[in-house]
Order: C-alpha cells, then sequence, then structure tokens
C-alpha cells in the first residue's frame, strides 16, 4: 500500500517525533504505545522500556471496522497514546479514530523507521586529554565512537546512515575527520567506512577483516596487530582481539579507552557463530577466550570498555554510556574468570536469533553487493542479536 492509498483521518491529530519519545521514555514519564503493526513485526523489534507500556492491536482491526470493545477496555483514559507502525501513514489514521472516541493519542512521525534515526551522542568520562564520545542507536543497540584531539577526529564502527553526524559533530568540536576505521565486518548494520572513504577521510579495516574478501581494499588503510594512528595529540593503537569474528579488532584510544567492536560489551560477551556458522562457532569461542584474557583483561582496570552494541540488558554508567571499566567487568562478569571450557559451553549455550538479513549486510559490507541508502537503511533495520546472550552476563 502506497502512502497516497492509505485512509486520512477525518480529524486533526497530533505527531510525536521519535526523539521527543525518547526524551520522555528516558525522563521516566509514563508511555503508553499502541503498535498498529503486525504481531510477527512487533516481536522482531519493539519500543520498550522499564516505563513503557504497549498494547498491540494491527491497523487492519481498525480498518476492517472497529475492533472488539475490549482493544478499547485495555486503553488508558488518563494519559496519551502514542500510535506506531512502520512509516507513520497507518498509525495516524489509528490515532484519528481514538481521537474521535475521546482518547488524547498522537501518532509516532515516520513510524519505526524515525525511530530508527534516533541517534544520541554522549561523552565518555575516562582518563584522556581526547574527546571520546560514544553514538547510540537505541533502535537497533548500534553504538560507535568519534575520538577528536586538537583539530583532529576519528570515527570508529561509524554507520552508512548517519555519515554526515560524524563530519558534522567533529566540525562543532573544531576538527575534521582523519579516519573512519572498523572493528570488523559487521553483520548488523551497513558501514559508513566506505562511504567516508568517497569523501576524502581515510578508511581503515584489519588486514584480518580485509582477508575475509573486502573487495575495496585499495580505498582503505589495512591495520595490523601493533599499528598506530595518530589523531591530534593521542594514538590509536590496533589491538587484534579475534573471536566475533577472524578480524575481529579493537582498538585502544590514549590508553585510556578500549573500543572493543563486540569482542566485549558491557553486559555480556561476543556470539562466536556469525562468520563460521554453528560448525566453526566452537573454535571461534575458543578463540575469542583468549583474546580476551590474553589482549584485553591484561589492561588497567580503570581503561574503560565500550563495544560496538547494547542489549536491553545493559545500564548505562553516570555518563550515559553503555561502558564499564576493565576492573568492574572482571568483578561484575563470571564469563571473564571461567576456564576456557567453562567459558565456551557458556557462548554455546543459548546465543539469541541471528541479526536479520545478516548475511546480506555481510556480503555488503564486504563490497560483493551494492545497495543505495535507501535499500542500506531498510536492510539493518531491527535489532543486532551480536552478543552471545539476550541476558546480562553481569551481576549487580
Amino acid at each position: 500500500m502506497t502512502d497516497s492509498e492509505f485512509p486520512t483521518p477525518d480529524v486533526e491529530v497530533e505527531g510525536i517525533a521519535a526523539e521527543t519519545l525518547k526524551e520522555n521514555i528516558d525522563a521516566g514519564e509514563e508511555v503508553f504505545l499502541l503498535d498498529n503493526r503486525t504481531a510477527e513485526d512487533v516481536e522482531e523489534w519493539a519500543i520498550d522500556g522499564e516505563n513503557v507500556e504497549s498494547l498491540n492491536v494491527p491497523y487492519f482491526d481498525f480498518l476492517a471496522g472497529e475492533p472488539d470493545e475490549e482493544v478499547f477496555e485495555q486503553l488508558p483514559d488518563d494519559q496519551q497514546i502514542v500510535t506506531l507502525c512502520a512509516k507513520g501513514k497507518s498509525s495516524e489514521y489509528v490515532a484519528g479514530e481514538l481521537v474521535e472516541r475521546g482518547y488524547d493519542a498522537a501518532y509516532l512521525e515516520d513510524g519505526m523507521q524515525g525511530w530508527a534515526r534516533v541517534f544520541e551522542y554522549k561523552e565518555i568520562d575516562a582518563d584522556t586529554d581526547a574527546t571520546v564520545a560514544q553514538y547510540q542507536r537505541p533502535s537497533s543497540g548500534c553504538m560507535s565512537y568519534l575520538v577528536v584531539s586538537g583539530d583532529e577526529a576519528a570515527v570508529i564502527d561509524p554507520l552508512r546512515a548517519f555519515t554526515d553526524t560524524y563530519q558534522q559533530d567533529a566540525r562543532a568540536l573544531g576538527a575534521d575527520l582523519k579516519y573512519a576505521i572498523d572493528t570488523h565486518v559487521h553483520a548488523d548494520h551497513v558501514s559508513g567506512v566506505r562511504a567516508l572513504a568517497d569523501e576524502g577521510v581515510e578508511g581503515v579495516l584489519p588486514a584480518a577483516a580485509i582477508d575475509r574478501g573486502v573487495t575495496y581494499d585499495d580505498a582503505v588503510t589495512s591495520a595490523e596487530d601493533g599499528d598506530t594512528f595518530a589523531v591530534g595529540d593521542v594514538e590509536i593503537e590496533t589491538v587484534f582481539t579475534p573471536g566475533h569474528t577472524s578480524g575481529m579488532t579493537s582498538y585502544l584510544v590514549d590508553d585510556a579507552v578500549l573500543l572493543t567492536g563486540d569482542g566485549l560489551f558491557a553486559e555480556s560477551v561476543a556470539r562466536p557463530d556469525l562468520e563460521g556458522g554453528d560448525e566453526g562457532a566452537p573454535d571461534a569461542a575458543r578463540q575469542l577466550y583468549e583474546s580476551l584474557q590474553e589482549r584485553i583483561l591484561t589492561l588497567d582496570d580503570d581503561v574503560v570498555v565500550g563495544g560496538a552494541h547494547f542489549s536491553d540488558a545493559a545500564d548505562t554508567r553516570e555518563d550515559g554510556t553503555y561502558t564499564e571499566t576493565i576492573g568492574n567487568l572482571t568483578e561484575k562478569m563470571d564469563a571473564l574468570t571461567m576456564d576456557e571450557d567453562e567459558f565456551v559451553e557458556l557462548v554455546l549455550s543459548d546465543m539469541p536469533p541471528r541479526p536479520a538479513n545478516y548475511e546480506e549486510v555481510i556480503a555488503t559490507n564486504l563490497g560483493q553487493e551494492e545497495q543505495t541508502d535507501e535499500e542500506a537503511f531498510e536492510l539493518e533495520l531491527g535489532p543486532n542479536n551480536c552478543a552471545a546472550s539476550s541476558d546480562a552476563m553481569t551481576s549487580d
């Protein structure tokens, strides 16, 4: 159904921007969502939170005639109801139906596609004179990082959908982007390294990631273990940490912040099956164990770890970032103090579903398939599922 084919409400309906909805959720306001997508779509990907209550009533239930009265009995009459759908058109109609019945209702502008464009900037509290900021995409849990020192900047794990944002934010801090660096070949989002390289930024990929079959290796710099990249007055050191993938690489910023990609998160460790499948997962899990024990956990306890994703089970630090120090992670995450066999058994025991369209996303990031900006954006919609568990592995 095209946008012009959706019926329009008979009354004026208020829209709410996705950024405003996110601010309301973060502020602890009680939010009631009436999700008008199919049950299958809602199960795969939805907006949630401790103060969010949702009810799923598909749009076609309203289009075919009013839903059963018991649906309306579940709707609050003392707070705003926010309707939502994929792109905002059908939920606008539903919101109009509710307004006509006397409810306080608004629709989420641009629907879940609008939600997927929410991208938040948070500066990390760490022992460095550089500005290290974490970008958070709540729709998918994807994160990337901006490092600024003097008049130079680097972005690590950039998302193609937000390449303009990184450049604008760097300029706002008085810097120009010098590097666009990936930690590995991502399976959950389309990388922005190639797009930024096309605009004159030096693209950087781990050598082992290039070895997976990257077709545009002549357009990027290959990073070997121990290589350093100068950004203003600080250095970003390449730390090879395979396990999640054969090319998984972390980057140590000014000996203070370790950007681990999908190797280690603030609440979990990586899943090991997205490159080699179920057959290759046990060996990859053992490789991950070695990387954690020999490359990451040997760093100082006060080094701050920032991963490329966060899950619903993650909590932020006081600075609002999904980060944690190595010392605290070692204390709170039993997986980091297990022996190798226990660790492998744990990470293989209950992995969540693989990310949506992950094979096509990988092919795109290798350069084996081409996508328009719109196709790339559609391809990566949904949750990331790159951790070994959908539940936190940490304890309070």
